[in-house]
C-alpha cells in the first residue's frame, strides 16, 4: 500500500485530481473579497460536486490575470455549536469553511496558497477561528458515474489544521444525482419554511408523487423519504485553525491526520 499523493479539483461538478508538489506562481495570481453572493454562488453552484452554496458571510476569489479560478466561502452553519464547541464565546466570532473549490488548471500547492491569504484577510476582521468538514463518503449517480470519490482534508492538514476527529455518523438519504437530500431540506418542507416548494421539487424530480391539496406534509415527506435511497455515513472530518494566537488555547494537540491509501 502507498500514500495516494494527489490533490482533488472540481471542475463543473466533476471530480478532477492534480499531482502533489506542484509549485503555483504567486505573482500571476490574485486573491480578492467577492462582493454579494451573485458571483461567488454562480462559481460554486457551477463548480462544486454539492451543487448548493450555503449561508456566506464572506467569499474571496482567486484570480489569474482577472479570471476567477478559485472560491472561498466562509459561512454560518445550521448549528452554532458547531463554532461555539471549538472556539467557546459568541458563535459570529469564528466561521465556518462552507465551500471551497478551486479549477482542475490551478497548480495543487494553490489550495494552501490561497486559503493562507484568505485567512489572513478574515484575521484582520478580527474572527478568533475557522472550522471546515472534510467529506469521506463517495457519491455516486444513480446511473453509477462517480461524481466525487470523497475526501480526507489532504489540503486541511498541508494548511496545519488541527485535526479534531470525525462527526457525528449518521443517515443520508441521496437523491438520484448522488447529492443528498439534507435534514434542513426536510425540516424546511415540515414546516412551510422559505425555500419547502424548492425541496418537495427534488423529491418529486426524484420519483415522489407529488402532495395531495391539503395533505400534511410531514407524513407526505415520510413516504417521500422512503423511496430515496440510503447510506450510512462514518462522520465528516473536522479540522480547526485558530486565527489569533490566544485561540490556540482552545484547541487540543492535533489527532494524526487521516490518509487515503490506494493498492500498488
Amino acid at each position: 500500500m502507498r500514500q495516494l499523493e494527489l490533490t482533488q479539483r472540481w471542475k463543473e461538478r466533476r471530480t478532477s485530481f492534480r499531482p502533489a508538489g506542484e509549485v503555483i506562481d504567486t505573482q500571476a495570481y490574485d486573491v480578492a473579497p467577492i462582493a454579494g453572493d451573485g458571483v461567488a454562488k454562480a462559481f460554486v453552484v457551477k463548480h462544486h460536486y454539492a451543487g448548493s452554496y450555503p449561508a456566506a458571510r464572506w467569499r474571496f476569489g482567486l484570480y489569474r490575470a482577472g479570471e476567477l479560478q478559485g472560491v472561498a466561502v466562509f459561512s454560518h452553519p445550521c448549528n452554532d455549536a458547531v463554532l461555539t464547541s471549538v472556539f467557546p464565546g459568541q458563535a459570529s466570532d469564528s466561521v465556518e469553511l462552507g465551500r471551497f473549490v478551486l479549477l482542475d488548471e490551478v497548480p495543487s500547492n494553490g489550495e494552501t496558497w490561497f486559503l493562507g491569504r484568505a485567512f489572513e484577510l478574515l484575521r484582520r476582521e478580527g474572527l478568533r477561528g475557522v472550522v471546515s468538514f472534510a467529506d469521506p463518503l463517495p457519491r455516486h449517480r444513480q446511473d453509477g458515474t462517480c461524481i466525487t470519490p470523497g475526501h480526507v482534508g489532504t489540503v486541511y492538514a498541508a494548511h496545519n489544521g488541527v485535526y479534531l476527529g470525525r462527526g457525528t455518523a449518521r443517515t443520508l438519504r441521496l437523491l438520484p444525482n448522488g447529492t443528498t437530500f439534507s435534514d434542513r431540506a426536510a425540516q424546511k418542507v415540515r414546516r412551510r419554511e422559505q425555500g419547502w416548494r424548492y425541496a418537495v421539487g427534488l423529491l418529486v424530480d426524484a420519483g415522489a408523487s407529488a402532495p395531495a391539496a391539503g395533505e400534511e406534509l410531514g407524513e407526505w415527506l415520510k413516504r417521500a423519504l422512503s423511496s430515496l435511497a440510503s447510506v450510512r455515513h462514518p462522520g465528516n472530518h473536522k479540522y480547526a485553525w485558530p486565527l489569533q494566537r490566544r485561540e490556540r488555547r482552545w484547541l487540543p494537540t492535533s489527532l494524526p491526520y487521516p490518509k487515503r491509501w490506494v493498492s500498488g
